[in-house]
């Protein structure tokens, strides 16, 4: 008897993954039809299947190669392009060393007092807009702001769900926990682990490439989201190996890139 374990509802589309009784199936289904199918032993395996087989049909999918392909109609020398480093990493870096220097992680972990210091990283770079920085600035001048650096050291250090709850609790009276200001700090920290999440370009990257973040997105700060957020990483830099990425703030580009840059904008005026 075939039974249903699991649905979900993503615009006109529907996911439906059944135990068919020797094997799971997942299938896709737009107004009423099936439009693909996915079998397997192992019911995890066929839903993110399902997912990813949803997300390469939209009619924005392009696929990998297109995406490379955009990223070097702007940068033929890849990451080594003069031009890219110059526009797009160093003045990440220089954000990132001034995190270091003035509020190294052991210290975020293990003192307090550092408000005025990590403002001054959050204004080194336009990553985060200047409305949300506005209420940030107020964050990290009250009393919740040791909790809100603590967080953010936490999730740098591997502790993600207790971070993101620690950062959330601080941020919230602020009206600004948001997953720019959460993922900020431990991005910068360690580059090589975690991703800065600017959501509508990442969203637009995911739909293009054909990764299920694009519908697991949520604004809410979800461990759940961000273990999304790392495997669309996780994918990506495999995909651009060939291109010499050294870390996420080469990958995070690369995604800034492909969904932002527009053909008739000078890149020389367009920054993430």
């Amino acid at each position: 008897m075939v039974k249903t374990i699991r649905e979900k509802k993503i615009g006109k589309v529907t996911l439906r993954l059944v135990d068919a009784g020797k094997a799971y199936a997942g299938i896709v289904l737009q107004e009423g039809k099936i439009s693909s199918h996915v079998e397997g032993a192992d019911p995890e395996d066929v839903w993110q299947k399902l997912e990813a087989s949803a997300a390469r049909s939209s009619p924005n999918y392009f696929g990998f190669e297109a995406a490379k392909n955009r990223f070097l109609s702007f940068f033929p020398d890849g990451f080594a392009s003069e031009h890219y480093l110059s526009k797009e990493r160093q003045y990440k870096l220089q954000a990132k060393e001034l995190l270091d220097n003035t509020v190294p992680l052991d210290a975020a972990l293990n003192s307090s007092g550092h408000g005025e210091a990590i403002r001054a990283v959050f204004n080194k770079t336009n990553l985060i807009s200047p409305f949300e920085k506005m209420r940030l600035n107020d964050a990290l001048l009250s009393d919740q702001a040791d909790q809100f650096i603590n967080g953010a050291a936490r999730m740098a250090s591997g502790e993600i769900k207790n971070g993101l709850r620690e950062m959330e609790k601080s941020l919230k009276p602020h009206d600004v926990a948001k997953w720019t200001v959460v993922t900020y700090l431990p991005f910068l920290w360690n580059p090589t682990k975690h991703m800065f999440l600017k959501p509508t370009i990442t969203k637009d990257f995911s739909e293009r490439i054909g990764h299920p973040f694009f519908n697991n997105y949520e604004a809410k700060l979800d461990i759940g989201v961000y273990e999304s957020l790392l495997d669309l990483v996780d994918k990506t830099e495999q995909k651009i190996s060939g291109l010499g990425p050294q870390d996420r703030i080469d990958t995070q580009s690369f995604i800034w890139i492909v969904g932002a840059y527009d053909m008739e904008v000078d890149v020389s005026e367009v920054h993430a």
